[in-house]
């Protein structure tokens, strides 16, 4: 049975369903599921009474009398607009999707079962300190306490399940599937294997380059690394990149910090974009928090209390996702094939390690799973693509599995004061690796790279290895000590953007497939520019559409044009009289993606075989969607390349003949799928993103549910390379896959001067004003303040809440 008819199968069951797409009948259904906002409620668990002031952008500022309260209330308000996107993560990481989707997910669950993200946490939760432990279980009963006093939301109803209670765990593990999405380095070592096995280390190489030129470096130049080994071709996890979300995340997110030298007010700027796959509700949930040591304001992560980006009042962060390699296939030995007991390590035969997995299924019985493991991590071949069922059994060795709970250091990151107590809360952010960058009222600002990164023996960590030999073993990990680090650098500022951050003599390798370094040189070269910078500048800097690689390729695609009609002579015009941005309006920066998508098909045609090409483009693992450009741009510079010319025709192609066919094949393309006239190739009218619902918004879903449960499409602005990105696959030119998910501007020289933003809202409830009101005003770069104080939340405060600890009933 198709996952398409599984999922109408199971909505003619649910007929509240279609009910709430129902004019006038789906909002009346939908308000009576919203929970409080004004008046008082009791609640068992307080120790005092907190006030809830919400602003007129959504954000719920939180005053309490004491921390226990504080985190209790905060769980409570996550629970209040999220809590059915804290359902779905929590049913993700434990790999319990089955039990809403029936067999359709138990592909994921068995792929998510075998990491064990749940057991990671469980097995961590004694290694949380006293005091973060403490926040958890106040945060927990929160939530709780919200599930039992209010309405649940209506995809509860429409699914036909209820919230279980939330544990200290489930935070735990929500923290571990962050790690999980920003650390996918295992599927471009299969692809990559794949590649070498299919057309040789030379081609594969080219295609994923272990390092993109001409990156902005924190500690300058650049390193190679040895070849590669061959080994049988493999290939990737499309069922569960399916239900967790492009996993090309890491081609995203900024952050920067400015120093005083270099700004009006004489004190630091910090910057921060994340970039991510972008749904409804919004990844991201923005908070005050105000008692005891927290007088914060910022970003949240629903299901984990306190901030991950955002200032305490004296000191800021944001953070970029780093992207080391911390993943690595081995290849094992069994003793049986078949039913396996035993694997060889160095001549010795050891047990496997077996855990036993009982997977609920909607509509039928329930799923066992045995997990088997070697010294290394769980085999994963039962649990991935078909094609792997039948080869060598590989083994997934992830350093996430040795890392201390995150809990740990996100409250030492809250808490921290200076440059010191904030290194010592990211000594402690082991996984995800990030790139931190910090600033403090007091006028410093640092960069600090975190996380546990493996040092190899024997191996790069570029494709799966040999697990029996015992020569290709992790021996270490880079001390933090010896991570890259900066404090008030002479240049007068830090910038990440994803791309390459350590030079030839770093002794360490952190990463090889670096993002191409487009976005990190236009923020450097903006940043190096101006002594004055405000806010207002770093805003500018944000909403960067201007693109380096078109700068670099037009003059060669405009040079070999010869245009055979007249639609390509209107596509030619559009490209040159295009001002390199890629604003909603441009007709030439379609133009542009569709000549270039061509030429790029076109090149890989040359080398390889149709599915390894249809792989490459989908962009499915890990980066290398994204790392082509520099290869095709260096290209350009050999117009006889033995790349260009064709294997399948007698004539050697040149690179101007391979332009000239990829520019008719491309604007055939814009006439057959948008029409005729130029004017409907607009970059806003093609590039469109939708905010689709975590469990109702995806194309399977009938039409008018999927509208009601969605927001979108709206016009995006940026693309793949700008620094306001907004990134498509491209196998699927040019829907919007992801983008910037939040933005957020500190002044440390006047807090009050401080913006932020993220989209498309607060809530999660159908109708419900703060549902996707955030979204024009992301997609246009704009802000709302950044309240911090009482006096400033009451000037812009749009409801009172105020919780009470329920009376305790004494029996007569």
């Amino acid at each position: 049975m198709s996952a398409f008819t599984q999922v109408l199968r199971m909505l003619r069951m649910l007929p509240s369903a279609m009910a709430v797409a129902t004019p006038g009948v789906g909002p009346w259904l939908a308000r009576r599921r919203w929970t409080r906002e004004e008046g008082t409620l009791s609640l068992p668990g307080l120790h005092g009474k907190v006030e809830v002031l919400r602003d007129t952008w959504g954000v719920p500022h939180i005053f309490a009398n004491d921390e226990h309260d504080l985190f209790f209330a905060q769980g409570y308000v996550h629970g209040q607009d999220r809590l059915w996107q804290l359902e779905m993560g929590r049913r993700l990481v434990d790999g319990r999707l089955a039990t809403l989707l029936g067999p359709m997910g138990l592909s994921a669950d068995r792929f998510l079962r075998t990491v064990g993200l749940r057991h990671m946490a469980e097995k961590s939760w004694e290694q949380v300190d006293p005091e973060a432990r403490a926040i958890l279980e106040a945060y927990s009963a929160g939530i709780n306490a919200r599930i039992a006093a209010e309405p649940l939301p209506y995809e509860f109803t429409v699914m036909a399940t209820e919230p279980t209670p939330w544990t200290p765990v489930d935070s735990l593990a929500r923290g571990n599937l962050l790690a999980m999405m920003l650390g996918g380095n295992h599927r471009i070592e299969l692809f990559r294997a794949r590649l070498v096995a299919a057309v040789g280390e030379e081609v594969a190489n080219a295609l994923l380059p272990q390092n993109a030129p001409e990156t902005p470096l924190i500690v300058p130049k650049e390193a190679r690394l040895p070849g590669l080994k061959d080994v049988k071709a493999m290939s990737g996890l499309d069922s569960v990149d399916a239900v967790m979300g492009d996993p090309n995340i890491v081609s995203g997110s900024n952050n920067w910090v400015v120093h005083g030298q270099r700004t009006k007010s004489g004190q630091p700027l910090l910057a921060n974009d994340v970039h991510i796959p972008l749904s409804m509700p919004s990844t991201w949930y923005e908070n005050g928090l105000h008692a005891g040591r927290f007088q914060h304001v910022g970003f949240s992560l629903p299901g984990v209390p306190m901030l991950i980006v955002g200032h305490n009042g004296k000191v800021a962060w944001g953070m970029s996702n780093l992207g080391p390699d911390t993943q690595d296939f081995y290849i094992e030995k069994l003793d049986d094939p078949k039913a396996p007991k035993k694997y060889l390590y160095q001549d010795v035969w050891h047990d496997l390690e077996v855990r036993r997995e009982e997977i609920p299924v909607k509509g039928g019985a329930p799923v066992v799973l045995e997990v088997q493991s070697t010294r290394h991590g769980p085999l994963m071949n039962v649990v991935m693509a078909e094609e792997l069922k039948d080869s060598e059994p590989l083994a997934l060795k992830w350093a996430h599995r040795e890392c201390q709970p995150l809990i740990n250091s996100v409250l030492k990151l809250n808490l921290a004061t200076d440059w010191e107590s904030f290194r010592a809360a990211m000594k402690l952010w082991e996984g995800p690796g990030q790139n931190f960058v910090y600033a403090d009222t007091a006028g410093n600002v640092g960069y600090q790279a975190t996380g546990k990164i493996p040092i190899r023996q024997g191996h790069q960590g570029l494709i799966p290895m040999p697990g029996w030999t015992g020569e290709s073993e992790w021996t270490g990990f880079i001390p933090f000590e010896e991570l890259p680090a900066s404090f008030n650098p002479p240049a007068g500022y830090a910038a990440t953007a994803n791309n390459k951050i350590t030079s030839d003599d770093y002794p360490h390798l952190i990463a090889h497939n670096w993002f191409p370094g487009y976005r990190a040189k236009r923020i450097t070269d903006l940043i190096e520019a101006g002594t004055q910078h405000t806010v207002e500048s770093m805003r500018d800097i944000q909403a960067q559409t201007y693109s380096l690689p078109a700068e670099a390729l037009r003059p060669y695609f405009l040079a070999a044009a010869l245009p055979a009609d007249d639609t390509q002579r209107q596509a030619v015009e559009a490209l040159k009289a295009w001002d390199l941005r890629f604003e909603p309006e441009a007709v030439g920066a379609t133009v542009f993606q569709a000549w270039y998508i061509e030429v790029l098909r076109k090149l890989l045609q040359h080398k390889l075989e149709p599915s390894l090409v249809k792989e490459y483009l989908m962009g499915q693992y890990e980066r290398h969607g994204s790392l082509h450009m520099p290869f095709v741009i260096g290209l350009m510079s050999q117009p006889d390349s033995a790349w260009w010319d064709d294997p399948k025709t007698p004539e050697k192609e040149t690179r101007d003949d391979i332009l000239r066919a990829a520019l008719g094949v491309a604007t055939a393309w814009l006439v057959k799928t948008y029409g005729p006239k130029p004017e409907a190739w607009a970059w806003g009218q093609v590039h469109q993103l939708t905010y689709a619902h975590q469990m109702l918004g995806g194309p399977a879903i009938p039409g008018p549910i999927r509208r009601v449960f969605n927001s979108g499409p709206v016009p995006a602005r940026g693309d793949n390379y700008s620094v306001d990105g907004a990134s498509f696959l491209w196998s699927h030119p040019f829907k919007v896959v992801h983008g910037t998910a939040l933005r957020m501007i500190v002044d440390l020289g006047d807090l009050s001067r401080s913006v932020s933003i993220h989209s498309p809202g607060q809530s999660e409830h159908l109708f419900h004003k703060h549902r996707d009101d955030l979204m024009e005003l992301n997609r246009k770069v704009e802000f709302h303040p950044m309240l911090h104080t009482r006096q400033a939340v009451e000037q812009h405060r749009e409801a009172t809440l105020t919780l009470t600890p329920a009376v305790a009933l004494v029996a007569k």
